[in-house]
């Protein structure tokens, strides 16, 4: 009996993936790139024909890239000192935001366009929310839906992810997070939590148990009617009542499940609450820097495919800036992303290093130090204008056969 003969490949599963964390990585993020410079950095180089790759990234397993970059965020959770971590325990930062991708009929289904675009007009949209470690800054865990329709909340992706905290971690979120059945629920799971009040819930500090000036215990109410996503018996499981702290922050309210004011003052719970905003610099790390805003595959598949790999290779520029942030003794939010993302562009065809090698890199990864501007007030919005552009009124292949029949237009012409 002959073994049957297995079959040689261009692109096998690690070279698919190693390919594949690389064009995400590059300025130019096609496909042909991808290609070519993989061929050039092989003994034997192949065709530089892209088909055989996009079959394979085709064939890469989603589940296997997610799992990996669960693995590898809390490895580097779990690596991080203990004088990164706030009082021994983990911080986990929530937030959601959105990614664009070709208007295709696949991807319009998955992840159909907002209702204010008209068809033809618009691209799909799919809601990304993230579960972030604040030390390392490593993506914990992640979960992806369409920005419309019943469940697609960023409420319904987070309780896809809940055990992804264990008991005595922190969480921090924005002020979309902070309802009754969630705080509940993590409290249930020995997790805190340090969220901006709900723009629907009042504060009233003449009530309660007062800790300081507009700082004090109040105790939450059940809600009286049941969302529809929750069964009766998650529902009949919550607590009456939940003593919540709500303290003031200058014109915002904070509240928190950690209500000692002895073991968490006021001044750290202002703090803990201003880290937050390290989660946006995060997806503007993964969205701007990468260019994850807009992904490239077609089908719905390929698209949840490409956002795990952009948090694996985001994973592994985190992973280069905490250990170099360790060697030069400093936090990872002190050193620069994008100028590691640089330098890590130059190193990735020189791997491995020497140890020589790996100490200059670390030496020039930590010299760029970002600023530390805590309370930095901006306008968002931008100075220079865009060159304006005609915007499409009309399907495209019904704007082309206008102007088969008309031309184009006279000052565009």
């Amino acid at each position: 009996m002959t073994l049957p003969t297995r079959r040689h490949r261009l692109f096998p599963p690690v070279a698919t993936l190693e390919t594949f964390i690389a064009q995400v990585l590059d300025a130019d993020a096609s496909c042909q790139q991808a290609v070519n410079r993989a061929m050039l950095n092989r003994q034997r180089p192949g065709s530089v024909r892209t088909g055989a790759y996009c079959r394979a990234r085709q064939r890469l397993p989603g589940a296997v890239v997610a799992d990996l970059t669960r693995y590898l965020g809390h490895t580097l959770a779990e690596e991080v000192p203990s004088a990164w971590i706030w009082q021994g325990r983990p911080i986990k930062l929530i937030d959601g935001t959105t990614v664009s991708m070709p208007d295709t009929p696949e991807n319009q289904r998955r992840f159909p366009q907002q209702d204010s675009q008209k068809p033809g007009l618009g691209f799909p949209v799919a809601r990304l929310v993230a579960i972030m470690d604040l030390s390392s800054g490593a993506v914990l865990n992640a979960a992806i839906g369409p920005v419309k329709g019943k469940g697609t909340g960023e409420h319904a992706l987070l309780r896809e992810m809940l055990d992804t905290f264990d008991a005595g971690d922190i969480v921090i979120a924005d002020r979309y997070f902070p309802s009754y059945a969630l705080i509940a629920e993590l409290k249930a799971r020995g997790v805190d939590v340090v969220m901006r009040q709900h723009f629907g819930r009042k504060t009233d500090f003449q009530t309660g148990k007062t800790l300081g000036d507009r700082d004090h215990i109040a105790t939450w109410q059940k809600p009286k009617t049941r969302h529809t996503w929750m069964s009766r018996e998650a529902f009949d499981a919550l607590p009456e009542t939940l003593p919540v702290r709500e303290l003031a922050a200058g014109n915002r309210v904070i509240v928190t499940t950690l209500c000692s004011s002895k073991q968490a003052p006021r001044q750290q719970i202002q703090a803990l609450y201003r880290a937050r905003w390290q989660i946006e610099l995060s997806f503007r790390d993964i969205k701007t820097t990468l260019g994850m805003e807009v992904l490239r595959c077609k089908t719905p598949a390929m698209v949840e495919k490409e956002v795990w790999v952009y948090l694996l290779a985001y994973n592994l520029i985190r992973r280069v800036m905490a250990h170099s942030s360790q060697w030069a003794d400093c936090l990872p939010q002190h050193v620069s992303f994008k100028h590691t993302v640089q330098l890590f562009r130059h190193i990735a065809a020189r791997s491995p290093l020497t140890e020589d090698e790996h100490q200059s890199i670390m030496r020039q990864i930590t010299m760029i130090r970002v600023g530390q501007r805590p309370n930095r007030l901006e306008p968002r919005a931008i100075k220079r204008r865009p060159r304006p552009q005609r915007l499409l009124q009309m399907p495209r292949h019904e704007a082309r056969e206008q102007i088969r029949q008309h031309g184009h237009p006279e000052k565009l012409k």
